[in-house]
């Protein structure tokens, strides 16, 4: 088996992290009230429901469009996308849990659809020259991708921790052990 062969193992392997993450983001999120879904700690950080509408843009804005571009034109500029800033644009705290949480569903199972549409001989070795990171193969990008749904249910994971924190005020919590990071 060559390099090329280990790549595409690996390929497939991670878009089956992609297609499994929904079960993941959906049942750490969907039992919560309204109002934990929008709790911010301070200003400065993201809801639960700011951080489900931003999946769901990046998964269109971002890594789909992306590595799509990635494979199929990359010398081709990257439409720009700000964050930050679509957070308070598109005020992802005002919008609805249910609708956020399916719009991401929805664009996750295109993604995932897509992304196996591709054929077996794709070259996730195809480069892509980026202003502000290091030369990025195609590969480095998909598996990007998976991180980043770690990282969010990681601060969701945080998030959670930090409204029992809130819930429990004057309590300590040090007995169920070290908190998220």
């Amino acid at each position: 088996m060559g390099c090329h062969d280990t790549m595409q193992m690996s390929a497939e392997s991670l878009i089956e992290r992609l297609a499994r993450f929904p079960a993941i983001l959906r049942s750490a999120v969907m039992w919560m009230p309204d109002e934990d879904v929008r709790w911010k700690p301070d200003l400065r950080m993201w809801s639960i429901l700011e951080i489900i509408c931003h999946l769901a843009d990046e998964e269109v804005e971002d890594f789909r469009t992306r590595l799509r571009l990635t494979l199929e034109c990359p010398g081709e500029d990257w439409p720009p996308i700000n964050p930050e800033q679509a957070a308070i644009d598109r005020a992802y705290n005002t919008q609805h849990m249910d609708q956020a949480l399916r719009r991401f569903l929805d664009e996750r199972l295109a993604s995932v659809a897509w992304l196996r549409s591709l054929p077996e001989d794709t070259d996730w070795t195809t480069e892509k020259r980026h202003p502000r990171f290091p030369t990025m193969h195609a590969g480095s990008l998909l598996a990007a991708w998976v991180a980043h749904d770690l990282l969010h249910i990681r601060q969701i994971a945080k998030r959670q921790y930090q409204l029992t924190q809130r819930d429990a005020e004057g309590f300590d919590l040090g007995y169920a052990g070290d908190p998220p990071s």
